[in-house]
């Protein structure tokens, strides 16, 4: 059900868009343009500009014509969205230079995916929104990582619970990064030390991990940390299932 003041997507065209499933028109002109020529223009505005600054009226200018020529290829801003994902998510995973074992292979198929996140920070909101379908790009990011979980012996759904831990980390990641500000986390710190230090008493338990420089730069990569963590809880997981 559509909700209040939003139009219905006509769900079929839709997938069929983002299949590359729609039909051709047997007569007149070869089309000027392509779903996925649109997609690529849109998807340079929003790595230079952000998300909310692809429109229709934006991309058609870049090919120089008007917005309503582009509604002959994309019905509208959601179906680009889902086409953009679709070609950012184009070119991978490759795991073959991991090697064999699940567990180079996941770390690799993580790396690669920051990777995509990393380049293009509104993937993050792109991929929050609510969506029909998900496109053979990134069905094969699924699909690629419940291979490399396959010899692990472990259950489809556990091995599905897994793939959602690294995307899971590979998202908050790409949050932490988009939210980093240097002034602003310095501030904080100042005026979270000024409020700790009046009311210790409170927080002891925080004040020591302050103390002890649990906040404290270092070189720790927050990507890498959780990732290891993840993969030694599937290490265990393993092994507990193997005692069974």
């Amino acid at each position: 059900m559509a909700r209040t003041g939003e139009k219905k997507r006509d769900v079929r065209a839709g997938v069929a868009l983002l299949w590359g499933e729609q039909e051709q028109p047997s007569r007149g002109p070869k089309p000027s343009l392509d779903p996925r020529r649109i997609a690529r223009a849109a998807v340079v505005i929003a790595d230079t500009e952000g998300l909310d600054a692809v429109s229709m009226q934006k991309v058609a200018a870049e090919f120089g014509v008007s917005a309503m020529a582009l509604y002959r290829y994309v019905p509208g801003k959601a179906e680009l969205v889902e086409l953009m994902i679709e070609a950012v998510l184009e070119s991978g995973p490759d795991l073959t230079a991991a090697g064999p074992g699940w567990r180079p292979r996941l770390t690799e198929w993580v790396h690669q995916c920051w990777a995509v996140y990393r380049s293009h920070p509104w993937l993050l909101t792109a991929t929050a929104m609510r969506r029909q379908v998900m496109g053979p790009h990134q069905l094969s990011w699924l699909d690629s990582a419940l291979a490399a979980l396959a010899p692990t012996g472990l259950t489809a759904a556990q091995q599905h619970q897994i793939f959602l831990l690294a995307v899971g980390l590979v998202r908050n990641t790409a949050q932490q990064r988009l939210d980093y500000d240097e002034d602003h986390n310095q501030e904080w710190s100042r005026l979270t030390g000024e409020l700790l230090a009046r009311h210790a008493d409170r927080f002891p338990a925080l004040t020591d991990a302050i103390a002890a420089g649990a906040f404290a730069p270092d070189d720790t990569d927050p990507l890498d940390f959780g990732l290891e963590r993840i993969l030694d809880g599937v290490e265990a997981l393993i092994a507990r299932n193997g005692q069974g």
